[in-house]
């Protein structure tokens, strides 16, 4: 027998605390086996059921993302991230630090029971953790989505007890567990509500009740079918014109000469089109998003009709800053990027593959075929001195990186040209990755980056292809880059200003 085992010692005694919670929990347990909710015998366990491995919460992204609006989508994809980081948290940490045996079934009636019982522990719910998650995620990005998808949520919570295979505390702990993985998930991608561009400077601009005076030329390359019906049940005076894609420009001219606001709904290529008229005419410009990114749109703050229609009829607006190149005898103008080297290579291969696969399997088929290629960097001169470049970025605006979110532009007027450049030199694959990945500020032997008003190249051979938004066009000698600060007035919902009336 050891010496250091005292036998006279009493035995651990009860915990009262401990105790008396596990007690409360087992009777609200049985309250709920002996309660009976109308319909809720067959209803509940097969809501049970269809939220398995998520299969639930998958069905319900797909519904979401099939609306089609960029929240929607959002709140989508936030809603299976957060599912997804509170599933691994259950699998890995959770059910493995409390061994907590699963109720005994025998107060729960036959026809509640699931077929196929669990076999992990019980502590916590991950089915109540996963509903929880996914309806948290998708309310922090859509409060309204959020409100639909919450009902169903709390369903699958309460069927995991009243199915009788977790304690009311299990679902709890899942419940605030999930929850926390939708935070948690927000604080490295943040949520767009949290970085909504300033509304400065602001702009006079006229008030259009139910749009008229407003002329708003639509791509139908684009696929803004939706979009354009849309805008005309909100504003039935506005004029609406379709058009093909070769013929925006034209259809541009002529509503510029008629329209007391310039619209346009299409990609940002189309949008570029209608702000070089709209400066052109002195015309305020309506933005409505209707390509595949929409960068200027989202980055103004216009994400729908909804957003668009309620500046047009309140008459609230802002003025934005755009960027102007010049090579030789060819100008032209950027709301968003400009760009040499690699990238506009990039933007042709795609251009070339996408009508064929789509549009996102065009972009990762051109991506390895760029990168695949044997190449050599471009060469340009900067203030007398030549530089190897793998690519030449100008931002019209600084963009920023909040967590692991892609950057974003938070202020449209701020007078800056945001210049990175990925220098020259062997494995131009991971000197571009890497500089993807590096914050808007930084330099290495790899990448650099800085903001400046006005950028002037020499050297860069004629006939090098340059984009700027989306377009390709090739130079002709000397490049100058530089900004017109607040030239462009465009329309945008003013933060804190009342919703639209009814019918918009």
């Amino acid at each position: 027998m050891s010496p250091d085992v005292d036998l006279t010692a009493p035995a651990p005694g009860p915990h009262p605390v401990r105790d008396g919670f596990l007690e409360l929990d087992r009777r609200l347990f049985e309250a709920v086996a002996a309660r009976h909710w109308p319909g809720a015998d067959h209803l509940l366990p097969r809501l049970s059921r269809s939220a398995n491995h998520g299969v639930l919460w998958c069905a319900a992204a797909a519904a979401l993302a099939a609306s089609r609006t960029p929240r929607a989508r959002r709140a989508a994809a936030r809603g299976l991230a957060s599912l997804g980081l509170a599933s691994l948290t259950i699998n890995t940490l959770g059910k493995r630090s409390v061994r907590r045996p699963r109720p005994v079934l025998d107060p729960v009636p036959l026809v509640r029971r699931l077929k196929r019982q669990p076999i992990t522990t019980s502590f916590p719910s991950g089915h109540a953790a996963s509903a929880a998650a996914f309806a948290t995620g998708v309310a922090l990005e859509s409060p309204a989505w959020g409100a639909a998808v919450a009902p169903v949520a709390a369903a699958v919570a309460v069927s995991r007890v009243y199915t009788g295979v977790h304690f009311p505390s299990d679902v709890l702990a899942g419940a605030a567990l999930g929850a926390g993985a939708a935070f948690a998930v927000r604080g490295l991608v943040p949520t767009r509500a949290q970085i909504v561009p300033p509304a400065r400077p602001r702009a006079d601009v006229p008030a259009l009740p139910e749009g008229e005076g407003l002329v708003m030329v639509a791509n139908r390359g684009s696929g803004t079918a939706d979009r354009v019906r849309a805008l005309s049940d909100a504003l039935p005076r506005a004029e609406v014109v379709e058009c093909d894609p070769d013929e925006v420009g034209a259809e541009l001219e002529r509503a510029a000469g008629r329209a007391r606001v310039l619209g346009v709904c299409g990609g940002d290529g189309t949008v570029n089109a209608a702000a070089r008229i709209a400066l052109r005419h002195g015309l305020p410009l309506a933005v409505l998003p209707g390509g595949t990114l929409n960068h200027f749109a989202y980055d103004l703050g216009v994400e729908d009709v909804r957003s668009l229609c309620r500046a047009v009829v309140r008459g609230e607006g802002v003025r934005v800053d755009v960027g102007r190149f010049s090579s030789g005898d060819r100008q032209g103008i950027f709301l968003n990027t400009f760009s040499l080297g690699v990238y506009p290579e990039l933007v042709r291969e795609r251009e070339r593959w996408s009508h064929r696969i789509g549009g996102w399997p065009a972009g990762v088929l051109a991506a390895v075929r760029v990168l695949r290629a044997d190449r050599h960097p471009l060469h340009a001169e900067v203030k007398g001195r030549s530089h190897p470049l793998w690519m030449l970025f100008a931002g019209n605006g600084t963009y920023h990186r909040m967590g692991l979110a892609p950057g974003r532009r938070m202020d449209l007027a701020d007078g800056q040209l945001d210049v990175r450049v990925v220098h020259g030199g062997r494995r131009p694959a991971l000197r571009l990755l890497s500089a993807a990945l590096a914050g808007p500020l930084t330099r290495s032997p790899a990448h650099a980056a800085v903001q400046v008003g006005r950028l002037h190249l020499t050297g860069v051979a004629d006939g090098t292809l340059l984009a700027y938004d989306g377009e390709i066009t090739e130079t002709r000698g000397d490049l100058t880059l530089e900004k017109l600060p607040e030239a462009l007035t465009v329309y945008r919902p003013l933060p804190g200003s009342r919703p639209a009336p009814a019918g918009t």
